[in-house]
């Protein structure tokens, strides 16, 4: 199986590497379009601005590939923090167009006087489980994932929630539509879990 992680200039890579890496899997980094045509699955992980990352795939000529994997091909897809949120339409993180896989939105988190709960959203939280899912198997309502985010994904349709996590306000912290997967959360930082969850892709 050839999974590539796409090197974009904004991505928490080596650790996603080191949780991933086994003798039955290719696993190619890089910015290089071939290197999505010719894998099995994909991941896009990120961290930081979501115009700065769609002004990066921009320039790096990479949306046009990354359509046809995952909307003509329908090979699996995982995003991961602003991966996923890259999947949506539009993102208020710099007013600007997303890739457009999911119908949804990236909202940022209201501003609230409890200074118990900042922005961002740091730490370690639980997720609920909406719907069943491959990805899902073997993680209990109950484990928690690691969070560092201050927008978060709307989706329009609700089908698509897979998870979704309290923290100032209910928030979808998962997505599942068809090939396409997304997590808020940071599997590649959230140990035994974290791992688990990344087994299940590369299972798919």
């Amino acid at each position: 199986m050839k999974i590539h992680i796409v090197n974009y200039g904004m991505g928490n890579i080596f650790s996603i590497q080191k949780k991933i890496q086994s003798r039955d899997i290719i696993l190619s980094i890089s910015s290089d379009a071939q290197d999505i045509i010719n894998a099995d699955k994909i991941i896009l992980c990120g961290v930081g601005h979501f115009k700065k990352a769609m002004d990066n795939l921009n320039k790096l000529n990479l949306i046009e590939p990354l359509n046809n994997f995952a909307l003509t091909q329908k090979k699996p897809v995982l995003g991961i923090c602003l991966g996923m949120q890259l999947m949506a339409n539009f993102s208020e993180e710099g007013n600007v167009k997303g890739l457009g896989w999911v119908e949804a939105a990236v909202k940022k988190f209201p501003t609230r006087q409890d200074k118990k709960l900042k922005v961002p959203h740091m730490g370690w939280n639980t997720v609920s489980i909406s719907k069943e899912s491959a990805l899902m198997e073997n993680i209990d309502p109950n484990d928690e994932f690691y969070f560092v985010h201050s927008f978060f994904l709307q989706p329009e349709n609700p089908e698509n929630i897979l998870n979704e996590t309290q923290y100032i306000q209910k928030f979808c912290s998962a997505i599942q539509q068809d090939n396409i997967f997304g997590v808020q959360y940071h599997p590649e930082k959230s140990h035994d879990v974290g791992q688990t969850l990344l087994n299940n892709f590369m299972s798919l």
